[in-house]
């Protein structure tokens, strides 16, 4: 496939359209055949920050929220923002100030979180959205994963030339830094059998093609520094306050999952390959073309 053809978040989702969510990891449905009469973007999620530099009186959006109407969904960098209506599965609205998680019935994975009464939001990680005439086809956890993130990046990056990321789980804490160093990385490995075969590859679980005897991928490369139990704190703190780094939410646990994929990523590669200017190297994201 085209290099220059990327499939991107905002594109999965059509107005006047039926969609069906899927719970990734076990194929659970989650929202049936809903239609959307509006699908919009939302504004950064740091955008009120930004109010008082473009206006000069007060803040006119103090008392107002974006929130979706039953036929509405809205996109943030890494959710889908959607009005619950009946759904049977969300839980009544919380009774704390704290957002509710949503849990898939089946097999108990974070699917997103309740943040007001009514309003869900579903991360990009854990949802697979189909039209609703489409059978679900599964995909890998892991190169579920790396394509989700890989977009996000993408988009981010050409939209606001933005370069360096910091991931966030939904408790607040931040477990990775990412810069992102290469969108246009195009992957060939030998799909020959090996004794290391079994090893651990710069694609994780991705299924290779079954004829050929060499596969590519479209890929983006970053570097990355993990910051749990208060790895690279100081890095972090300094990251956290400026205005070049753009923070993505992922469930905590989906953090942890791409921490894994990072690092076992970067003991793949050559002891010499594995670390630039303190960072460490993630070879590529695997992109969905």
């Amino acid at each position: 496939p085209s290099i220059d053809v990327v499939f991107t978040l905002r594109e999965s989702l059509k107005p006047y359209k039926n969609y069906i969510f899927y719970c990734q990891s076990c194929g659970d449905i989650v929202v049936k055949d809903r239609k959307f009469l509006r699908v919009l973007p939302l504004p950064s999620e740091n955008w009120s920050d930004l109010v008082e530099e473009w206006c000069c009186h007060p803040d006119p959006f103090a008392r107002s929220t974006l929130h979706p109407q039953h036929g509405d969904c809205f996109l943030g960098d890494t959710f889908f923002l959607l009005n619950s209506g009946n759904e049977s599965h969300v839980p009544e609205s919380p009774k704390s100030k704290e957002n509710t998680r949503i849990i898939c019935k089946r097999c108990k994975s974070m699917l997103g979180e309740t943040v007001s009464s009514g309003i869900i939001k579903y991360y990009v990680t854990e949802v697979i959205i189909q039209p609703a005439e489409e059978s679900f086809s599964p995909t890998p956890r892991s190169q579920f994963v790396q394509s989700m993130v890989a977009q996000c990046l993408l988009e981010l990056s050409s939209a606001k030339s933005t370069f360096r990321f910091s991931i966030k789980g939904d408790n607040g804490k931040t477990y990775i830094l990412i810069w992102l160093l290469n969108s246009d990385t195009l992957l060939v490995e030998s799909l020959g059998s090996s004794s290391s075969h079994s090893d651990f590859t710069l694609f994780g679980d991705i299924l290779t093609p079954s004829s050929g005897r060499v596969g590519t991928w479209n890929a983006v490369k970053v570097l990355y520094q993990p910051c749990i139990k208060y790895r690279n704190k100081g890095l972090a703190d300094a990251w956290e306050n400026d205005m070049g780094v753009h923070p993505l939410k992922f469930p905590s646990e989906t953090c942890l999952e791409l921490l894994l994929i990072l690092g076992l990523s970067t003991a793949s590669l050559p002891p010499s390959l594995r670390c630039m200017n303190s960072f460490q190297v993630r070879n590529s994201f695997y992109l969905s073309i």
